[in-house]
């Protein structure tokens, strides 16, 4: 039986990004919630989604380069 490990690691680091993404939300917009409101705690929401876009760009950026340079090696 053989294992693929770089997909294994692949599944790992994307669980590991998403759990962390996840706790960072629901506590930080918890927290928030908690101790300053419901009004604070959607701008919050706004602010945290906002970084995560600029995040989310850079990373399709990245990824994109990543398909241009794997095709111009293949031919």
């Amino acid at each position: 039986m053989s294992r693929d490990l770089r997909k294994y690691s692949g599944q790992t680091n994307f669980r590991l990004v998403m759990g962390g993404l996840l706790l960072i939300l629901l506590i930080g917009i918890g927290l928030i919630y908690l101790f300053y409101g419901l009004r604070a705690a959607l701008m919050g929401l706004a602010c945290m989604l906002s970084g995560l876009t600029m995040l989310l760009m850079i990373w399709l950026c990245l990824w994109l380069v990543e398909k241009i340079v794997n095709r111009a090696n293949q031919g």
